[in-house]
């Protein structure tokens, strides 16, 4: 067992290899394990970071997306340098730094019905590091059919939750059974989180991962644990197979991958709407200073940043205050990136405001675009 570890590999593992519970047998279980992370954000990077620095032989990512500027206060994988970079990209230099003995293997694309089960099939453990809804439900239903745990993590503000889920059951379905609509969940964005829930949550999911690589302790599948960020305190949640499940349950209903659609109320709403960019209304406002500008933030949002010359309305008290808003020029509503401001364009014009704009990205990216901040 020990010729399949250099010297180095002996020495960087020593203070887990000591362990009795772990010993040399631990590590090498590490070392042939394979661990898809889905999703290289918030919720992937900590565990990414742990699972790499612990010695897990394959690690894989996938995220279509590239590093932001927003993202920097809770993505941890990605610097300042990266911003624009493709996210998988970013993770992997950062991980190879950590321990160039684990082998990075990258997917710059979304994970879809085609090409789910053959990305899954190829590891033993995924982990998921998504931000929606339609990526988990995908994601529990490739694991079942695939016979794969999945170690979910969900971040809220200033909560978390962590469970693990798979074909033996229960699955992620047996306590969320169905998707809900966009209208039950807050607006894309919108919500926001405290940067360290993800990094707690992630940690736990790392700590489900090695657990279930190594054979050890006992597994969170059956409990969901919910974490409360404000009381520092955790309750746990008791999970049972629901015979009704229509993945897992006596009489399934889904019995194939299914490709979900899943996007906030804004996003629909957007299609029936008046919109522009914020580099458009940049170029409105440079022709006309006196463009009527509709900030639908709370003032707490407001005294953080705002747009010069706009008027603060916040949405939670817009219906007792939007008459002295002009019906005679062009409203422009923006908010922090565009859900609440899509929803305030559609109650004025339900008051017969009829030339209304909901500015695209809203107060993000102005200032991610306009502003542009100095790295």
């Amino acid at each position: 067992m020990d010729a399949q570890f250099s010297q180095s590999e002996k020495v960087r593992y020593s203070r887990q290899t000591i362990l009795p519970q772990f010993g040399l047998t631990g590590q090498t279980k590490l070392k042939n394990a394979r661990v898809l992370f889905v999703g290289a954000g918030g919720l992937g990077s900590a565990p990414a970071i742990y699972l790499a620095a612990a010695g897990v032989g394959t690690i894989g990512l996938i995220d279509p997306d590239k590093v932001s500027l927003s993202n920097l206060h809770r993505q941890i994988l990605h610097f300042t340098p990266d911003v624009d970079k493709p996210k998988v990209v970013s993770a992997s230099e950062k991980l190879t730094q950590i321990n160039p003995n684990v082998k990075i293997v990258t997917y710059q694309e979304r994970l879809t019905v085609q090409n789910a089960q053959s990305i899954i099939d190829d590891y033993d453990v995924v982990i998921d590091g998504t931000d929606n809804l339609p990526s988990r439900y995908l994601i529990n239903d490739a694991c079942f059919f695939l016979k794969k745990n999945f170690i979910f993590g969900g971040v809220y503000q200033f909560e978390g939750q962590v469970s693990v889920f798979g074909a033996s059951g229960p699955c992620y379905r047996c306590i969320f059974r169905e998707m809900p609509s966009p209208e039950e969940m807050p607006s894309c964005v919108e919500a926001g989180v405290i940067g360290v829930i993800p990094g707690i949550i992630g940690l736990m999911q790392a700590n489900e991962a090695i657990k279930g690589i190594c054979g050890m302790g006992e597994s969170l599948l059956g409990r969901l644990l919910i974490f409360d960020a404000l009381s520092a305190c955790w309750r746990e949640v008791k999970i049972k197979n629901d015979p009704e499940c229509p993945l897992c349950g006596a009489h399934p209903t889904i019995k194939k991958l299914e490709e979900y659609s899943w996007e906030c109320a804004s996003g629909k709403m957007s299609q029936m709407m008046l919109q522009v960019s914020v580099r458009e209304l940049k170029e409105l406002r440079d022709k006309n200073p006196d463009l009527y500008l509709l900030d639908v933030r709370e003032q707490e949002e407001w005294d953080v940043d705002r747009i010069e010359g706009a008027h603060l309305k916040p949405m939670s008290q817009l219906q007792d205050n939007y008459q002295d808003i002009p019906k005679d020029k062009p409203v422009y509503c923006y908010c922090h990136a565009g859900g609440r401001s899509a929803r305030v364009v559609g109650f004025l014009k339900s008051q017969g405001y009829e030339n209304v704009y909901n500015v695209i990205g809203g107060m993000q990216a102005w200032s991610e675009e306009i502003d542009s901040p100095s790295f």
